[in-house]
């Protein structure tokens, strides 16, 4: 009696599913019939004749344009340079906008001859596609986020232009979730991915834009430049936060709760950040570092200031190394800022040179070989106590202590390596002119033993 029933079971399973495939068929064949009847009909044959007229009207405008205006296509000259090149940049925009235009004014006059312009429809978001893949592809130079462009908009004219948009949106909005007194949809995880993404990007380049105006101000010095560009990000990105917040349906009241908690975090797990973007704000408002600054830390370490971020500073050896130098310290501790308010140095070369030297004769030929020097300050146009010099120092146990002194600008570093190239030029003046310098000598007198002389 089991098997019996089981057998039946099987053979109505079996029934049901045969069932469900002639229907399947069924329906194939009726969609089938029903395409080809619409590829024979005269609705599918004004669509598809509107589609290429609306192609060769745009190629034939497209020629009459460009033949009318043809110093405007062709490459630019001056008078109005820059406003010609960006149009004979854009000129692969004219045919495609030219193509959607006549698709549009083809569907206006058959929407009221034909039940259905579908065709049209397609022809005229495929036509959108081309021109948003021109426009994506000369404008944003980064693959990924090319790509991320193009998957985004293209799919989105296209359900604009076939009028699927809101069929869509529907049903994203009925895949729902309810996580405690907060229901997230499909479509709001979408359209904050989306908008997200298209904030931040915006926020990104409109960053870097106006960071670059800012810096191009010759009116403002450059410490002012940076202090407006930093100010200028945080408070671009806080919007772009609070725009976010808005998309997602979070009211910015609730801030006040996350704030409080953020407040607690910072003053237990955060302090090291929070310290070093405060002391960040205070350098730059106070102007006691800006690019190009050349500072020696109290542990020896130095370079040249190439970016002054809000958590850190970036300095430059002349080896080639970033050291990311936390702003704390530059609030904390003890710092040489050697060409803040003045790039030009003292620097001094010592050497010493025998009790028998002519330093008449020697002065003027050290003077002579610092002023030969490029990097060093010489000339009328520089004060009396900036000129090279040469002078007596001290006397030594074996010989003359000289100090030479020269003046430069920036540092006797890297480009400007100036003490090296001066004590090979010293060398070469001391050897020429026959000054010696002296070393340390020690003379041995044997002392005879009052012993040995008695015996």
């Amino acid at each position: 009696m089991v098997y019996a029933s089981s057998g039946m079971t099987r053979f109505e399973e079996g029934t049901q599913n045969l069932n469900i495939w002639h229907n399947l068929q069924g329906a194939a064949a009726e969609y089938r019939d029903a395409t080809i009847d619409w590829l024979g009909s005269a609705e599918f044959a004004i669509q598809a004749c509107s589609i290429l007229a609306s192609f060769l009207l745009a190629l034939i405008a497209t020629a009459i344009i460009r033949k009318s205006f043809a110093g405007v296509f062709e490459h630019p000259t001056a008078p109005l340079l820059s406003f010609k090149l960006k149009l004979y940049n854009k000129q692969d925009y004219l045919r495609p906008l030219l193509n959607i235009l006549f698709l549009g004014l083809a569907i206006e006059l058959t929407d009221t001859l034909l039940e259905s312009n579908l065709l049209l429809h397609f022809g005229q978001s495929i036509a959108v596609s081309i021109l948003l893949y021109t426009m994506v592809k000369r404008s944003i130079s980064n693959t990924i986020l090319r790509r991320l462009v193009l998957w985004v908009t293209i799919p989105f004219a296209i359900l604009v232009f076939m009028n699927w948009l809101d069929t869509l949106t529907g049903w994203l909005a009925s895949l729902s979730v309810d996580i405690g007194s907060l229901e997230v949809s499909a479509l709001d995880i979408v359209r904050v991915a989306i908008f997200g993404s298209v904030l931040f990007w915006l926020g990104k380049v409109s960053n870097n834009a106006g960071k670059r105006m800012i810096r191009n101000q010759a009116d403002l010095d450059i410490g002012t430049r940076e202090v407006i560009a930093k100010l200028f990000e945080v408070g671009l990105f806080v919007l772009i936060f609070i725009l976010l917040l808005q998309i997602m349906g979070i009211n910015i009241t609730t801030l006040a709760v996350f704030g409080g908690a953020l407040a607690v975090g910072i003053g237990f797990g955060l302090q090291s950040i929070a310290s070093n973007f405060i002391s960040g704000i205070i350098i730059l408002l106070d102007r006691s570092l800006t690019v190009g600054d050349h500072i020696q830390m109290e542990d020896g370490q130095s370079g040249i200031i190439t970016q002054l971020n809000m958590r850190s500073t970036t300095l430059e050896t002349y080896d080639g190394k970033d050291i990311m130098v936390p702003n704390e310290k530059f609030i904390t501790s003890t710092f040489v800022n050697w060409t803040h308010k003045n790039i030009k140095q003292r620097y001094d070369i010592n050497l010493q040179v025998a009790y028998g030297t002519d330093l008449h004769k020697l002065f003027p030929l050290l003077r002579e070989v610092c002023i030969a020097h490029p990097k060093v300050l010489s000339g009328p146009n520089y004060p009396y106590e900036e000129q090279p010099d040469a002078e007596i120092s001290s006397f030594g146990d074996s010989g003359i202590n000289i100090l030479i002194e020269f003046w430069m600008e920036g540092i006797d570093d890297g480009a400007n390596r100036v003490g090296g190239d001066l004590l090979l030029m010293i060398w070469d003046v001391l050897n020429e002119n026959g000054v010696e310098i002296p070393f340390p000598q020690r003379v041995v007198r044997m002392v005879k033993d009052p012993d040995d002389s008695a015996g």
